[in-house]
């Protein structure tokens, strides 16, 4: 534990545990989304689904990184990881961005899609409430990762027909997060 930056954060004015505990759940949450997203991108597929196969699997693969991305966090203030996934699973946030029941509608698979992501900026806009000016770390992981998690809702959404995005898909995986993983 990185027993000067808890310090920092609880005289901020932090609940420290209820923001470790915000953490795992996000972790929760992103782990879980990259278990979920690798059953959607494998369903993905067809005249419709191949142009969406590559942009299900950059987000899947950007859900990875903001769960290792999380992990040091949660440990540096002191917190640590459920023992169990099912314990890890169910304590997450967001729902579970499970297969729909016609895993050849391509339509109701982008629905859970952008539902996960919409979830997703919500918990990472709340962090970057909550940790404003008080737990610059985290609100600075928080925020890249939200970056990253709008985008993702954009391209889904932009499927959707709900109008441009205004992103093209990127050739680099997690722009904002990566530095947070060296």
């Amino acid at each position: 534990m990185a027993k000067v930056a808890r310090e920092m954060v609880e005289r901020a004015g932090l609940n420290v545990e209820k923001l470790v505990e915000a953490l795992v759940s996000t972790a929760g949450d992103e782990l879980a989304t990259y278990y979920y997203y690798t059953i959607l991108r494998v369903n993905v597929g067809g005249l419709q689904g191949e142009g969406l196969k590559p942009i299900v699997e950059t987000a899947r693969l950007e859900h990875r990184n903001h769960y290792e991305a999380l992990v040091p966090r949660v440990y540096e203030l002191g917190g640590k990881l459920p023992a169990g996934m099912n314990e890890f699973h169910d304590q997450a946030a967001c729902p579970a961005a499970t297969l729909p029941d016609d895993p050849t509608d391509i339509r109701a698979i982008l629905d859970v899609l952008v539902a996960a992501e919409r979830c997703a900026v919500r918990g990472y806009t709340q962090l970057c409430d909550l940790t404003a000016g008080k737990d610059y770390r985290t609100c600075d992981l928080s925020l890249a990762i939200l970056n990253e998690e709008i985008e993702h809702e954009s391209w889904f959404a932009e499927f959707l027909g709900e109008g441009p995005s205004g992103h093209g898909l990127r050739r680099e995986i997690s722009p904002f997060v990566s530095r947070f993983l060296r």
